[in-house]
């Protein structure tokens, strides 16, 4: 390596930059050396970024985008979207002759292309009939007679042509971009005086949430009663016998999820194993058996076996890396069992708590197969639901916004976990 004088803007200052055998100086080379490691380094983890962007930030994008999409709409009805930006649906008038020409327009169209059934699937969310008016009328839309009014047409086509509120619905989901989704996610609708609660008889989405959450968290207390014990076994025993009983642990990741559930539907109904176990020992009478399959206690109970390992597993990793000489020597100081337990070994074994916490709660609030299957009507949880509207009512719209508002309470739980606990002190091990 060799030094060299230089001069900055033409005067000599007499510093001595260091530089390398071509020249370079030395820092530049460093810089450039230290860019190729980072390159170097950002391909090995390009395939995992490129993963996680398409399987897990597009999916969530693309949920977030689909809650407020209305574009089919303005895409199916252009010109009639633009007649209505006139009309005032507080008149009580129907629209003029311009507008149900430009419907008869578009629908021609439509119906040539197949949108017109899309169209009232989707307004049909909002106001039921609208389905099928939009099947009907694109039926009979191409045999209209132009030397005749359009709106009586319509009219004669079906009557609801000539009710303001169908077209108060049109106008008021002709935006592009609509907060229906997320209305109805909250038992709420939009209506010709604004936002308002649905009818007593319609609301069913925010007590799913509470129930969701509640169940959620019961099953994480119960997985922290039960695993805490037995990760304390698994730490406390020798190595042997330990990792004997850590594969009894680990033994249900090998049985399938739809068989555990299954096998608990044989056990908790009332003519099932745990009932007549109950019967024989005289704890309960034959005409007194319980209710355990079908409620909530059903999804508590099986979901709680199923979630469990979660949370002995970080359990056992944290209490692994707690010496024994600090219970020791706390008992040497005179404390007792409990005291040593409880004021020296319990507060090291808090972090193992809380990333299992995170972990079953996690877990627990997205589960809909064994809620589905042992939980009845009382039992399920707003997953079931989002997965219905995904696969059966294919409402993809409410689907996304339930979701959203699911990830946003999550989110929520989160940050208060964190200014009362402190995500820094969850730990696995």
């Amino acid at each position: 390596m060799a030094s060299d004088t230089t001069a900055s803007n033409g005067d000599t200052t007499g510093q001595t930059v260091l530089t390398t055998r071509d020249g370079t100086p030395l820092k530049v080379s460093l810089a450039r050396a230290l860019r190729r490691e980072k390159m170097r380094s950002l391909m090995l983890i390009a395939p995992l970024l490129l993963f996680i962007l398409f399987s897990f930030a597009l999916p969530i994008a693309d949920m977030l985008f689909r809650s407020v999409d209305n574009r089919i709409v303005e895409e199916t009805l252009p010109r009639t979207v633009e007649a209505l930006a006139n009309w005032d649906p507080a008149s009580g008038e129907l629209p003029g002759e311009p507008v149900y020409k430009a419907l008869h327009d578009d629908l021609v169209i439509a119906a040539e292309e197949k949108t017109h059934t899309r169209l009232g699937s989707r307004l049909n969310y909002e106001a039921s009939g609208m389905s099928s008016l939009f099947r009907k009328t694109g039926r009979r839309v191409d045999r209209m007679d132009d030397a005749e009014p359009y709106k009586a047409q319509f009219i004669d086509i079906d009557d609801d042509w000539g009710d303001v509120g169908v077209w108060s619905v049109l106008k008021r989901y002709s935006p592009a971009y609509t907060s229906g989704y997320f209305l109805n996610a909250a038992d709420m609708e939009l209506t010709a005086d604004g936002i308002e609660f649905k009818p007593e008889d319609e609301r069913i989405y925010l007590f799913l949430f509470a129930r969701t959450l509640f169940l959620s968290l019961s099953i994480t207390f119960s997985c922290i009663l039960l695993g805490y014990p037995v990760a304390f076994l698994l730490a406390a025993l020798p190595a042997r016998s330990a990792n004997l009983l850590m594969i009894l642990v680990l033994l249900p990741f090998w049985t399938s999820l739809l068989v555990r559930t299954s096998a608990w539907k044989v056990l908790l109904q009332q003519q099932g194993v745990i009932n007549d176990f109950l019967v024989w020992t005289g704890i309960i009478s034959d005409a007194g058996r319980l209710v355990m399959i079908n409620n909530q206690t059903g999804t508590i109970i099986a979901m709680t076996h199923i979630l469990l390992p979660f949370m002995i597993l970080p359990l056992y990793s944290v209490m692994k890396t707690i010496s024994p000489s600090y219970v020791r020597a706390a008992k040497s100081l005179g404390a007792t069992d409990w005291t040593a337990f409880w004021r020296v070994y319990f507060p090291q074994t808090v972090p193992g708590i809380g990333a299992g916490a995170v972990l079953v709660f996690i877990l627990a609030i997205g589960y809909y197969i064994t809620p589905e299957l042992v939980g009845g009507t009382s039992g399920i949880f707003i997953s079931n639901r989002i997965a219905y509207h995904i696969s059966s009512s294919l409402n993809w719209g409410l689907a996304a916004a339930l979701g959203v508002i699911l990830l946003a309470a999550v989110l929520l739980l989160f940050y208060v976990y964190d200014k009362i606990v402190g995500i820094d002190n969850v730990k696995l091990g």
